[in-house]
């Protein structure tokens, strides 16, 4: 039972690992209405949806860092307070960077987002339990994805009539997309695994290793770019 529970363990985990890959956007967003004859309630939900798409399935990066922060500690109360920690930073600099506060630059913000998953990863494989410095750590990147978030809604626009309303919806769809890849970790591995004496070996390196090489990747082709 022993050797099945391990194998069942371990081909979940890549499993998830598969389901994220399968999530790499392939189409970019899109308005299709026009927002001046939208009245604010259909833009708070288009912009709303707009949000959580930029999560999921679009924004494969972003998915990446929230398995990382999960998967260390695959509690909900944990990564809960990390989820939290995260939307405050970057609703931050998402409301900043859209009202011409900073104007940070793609071709710098893009790679830290890359290092900032890459770090994390790393994290996950030398440590065996969390830190109390992560949440500080986690709350600086989220400034960091904040200003990635801004360069999305940028290209998008938002509507003169309902500009902070629209802002806000935006930012609750990309906090809805970060709660349900939680909630599909935890159903998927944290529910029954956590506990489970193999669970490192078998779910957080294996997951950590794929998600660090991919973020490896992508620092040095952002920076190549």
């Amino acid at each position: 039972m022993t050797f099945v529970r391990k194998h069942k363990a371990r081909a979940t985990a890549w499993l998830l690992v598969a389901a994220l890959l399968l999530a790499l956007p392939a189409a970019a967003h899109v308005i299709d209405a026009d927002l001046s004859k939208l009245s604010r309630t259909e833009i708070f939900w288009t912009y709303i949806k707009l949000g959580f798409t930029h999560i999921l399935p679009l924004g494969f990066d972003h998915i990446l860092f929230i398995v990382s922060l999960y998967i260390l500690e695959p509690r909900l109360k944990p990564v809960l307070w990390q989820a939290t920690a995260f939307t405050v930073a970057h609703s931050i600099t998402l409301g900043l960077a859209m009202y011409g506060i900073i104007k940070p630059p793609g071709s710098v913000v893009e790679p830290i987002i890359a290092l900032s998953i890459l770090f994390v990863a790393l994290e996950n494989i030398i440590t065996t339990r969390l830190s109390p410095w992560r949440l500080a750590i986690v709350f600086g990147f989220g400034l960091i994805h904040g200003m990635g978030f801004a360069g999305a809604l940028t290209g998008l626009g938002l509507p003169q009539k309902d500009y902070f309303g629209s802002l806000i919806s935006f930012n609750v769809g990309v906090e809805l997309g970060q709660i349900s890849i939680i909630l599909l970790c935890w159903a998927l591995i944290g529910r029954w695994a956590a506990d489970r004496s193999w669970y490192r070996a078998r779910v957080v390196v294996p997951v950590s290793v794929v998600v660090g090489l991919v973020a490896a990747y992508w620092t040095v082709e952002r920076l190549l770019a």
